[in-house]
């Protein structure tokens, strides 16, 4: 059972800092373009109104994502609730591999809204 906890908390952890980064990109993101953090894109960093653009818009995609994320997470390894470590383990890392495509869709129409919004 411990295990399993410990397989719980760490596949919601890319869930739930979507939807803490989300929130904050969306409501207030980086003041100053920069290579360090944030959405760091070609595209986003040409001026500082691509900028804030991006940020809001992939911190809106990646917090519904995340929300969406959150209880999928949780379903699989309900299954496995009482299972041995080996199944525990596999299903939990299963979980983590699969939360990676819809992690990094939202970045996908981030580019696409930049470019019909700023162009090339």
């Amino acid at each position: 059972m411990v295990f399993w906890l410990f397989m719980l908390v760490m596949d919601l952890l890319i869930p739930l800092a979507m939807i803490v980064f989300g929130r904050r990109f969306a409501r207030k993101p980086p003041e100053k373009i920069n290579e360090a953090f944030g959405y760091r894109t070609i595209r986003s960093m040409r001026s500082a109104e691509s900028w804030d653009f991006a940020h809001r818009h992939f911190g809106r995609l990646w917090f519904l994502v995340g929300l969406v994320l959150l209880p999928l997470s949780v379903i699989p390894l309900l299954f496995v609730l009482h299972g041995d470590a080996g199944t525990v383990g596999i299903v939990g890392g299963l979980v983590c591999v699969c939360q990676c495509v819809p992690m990094l869709v939202p970045a996908f129409f981030t580019e696409s809204a930049l470019k019909k919004k700023f162009g090339d």
